[in-house]
């Protein structure tokens, strides 16, 4: 398990990365069209992804795993399922809440080409 990103969601991306990028001096790493941002964070290899989809989803860190469905299967009782593992581009991701109320998003890259 690997931490990947800290999800963060926005209504207004160009503001967002106005302060994160130009201010904060984050790098961009990738995009995908006028939704969604990666930035890394400097001096780390954590990155923030910014996105548009839904903004008032909860701000989550995102863990990559080498298969959703095995963590899913195995996953601590003390993890809450609050959607249950669904394919998204290039892999499958779910949704938890730990024990504290706090989101965690765990996802894979399973069905990206060049996954092994």
């Amino acid at each position: 398990m690997k931490l990947e990103f800290l999800f963060i969601p926005t209504a207004d991306l160009k503001a967002s990365l106005a302060l994160y990028r130009d201010s904060l001096g984050f790098s961009e790493q990738w995009r995908e069209g006028d939704t969604t941002v990666a930035l890394a964070l400097p001096g780390t290899e954590t990155q923030i992804m910014l996105d548009t989809h839904d903004p008032g989803a909860p701000v989550a860190p995102v863990f990559v795993v080498d298969s959703v469905e095995a963590f899913h299967a195995g996953r601590p009782q003390t993890l809450a399922v609050v959607e249950a593992p669904a394919e998204i581009p290039g892999g499958f991701q779910a949704t938890y809440k730990d024990p504290g109320g706090a989101t965690i998003l765990v996802m894979d890259q399973s069905t990206e080409q060049d996954a092994p």
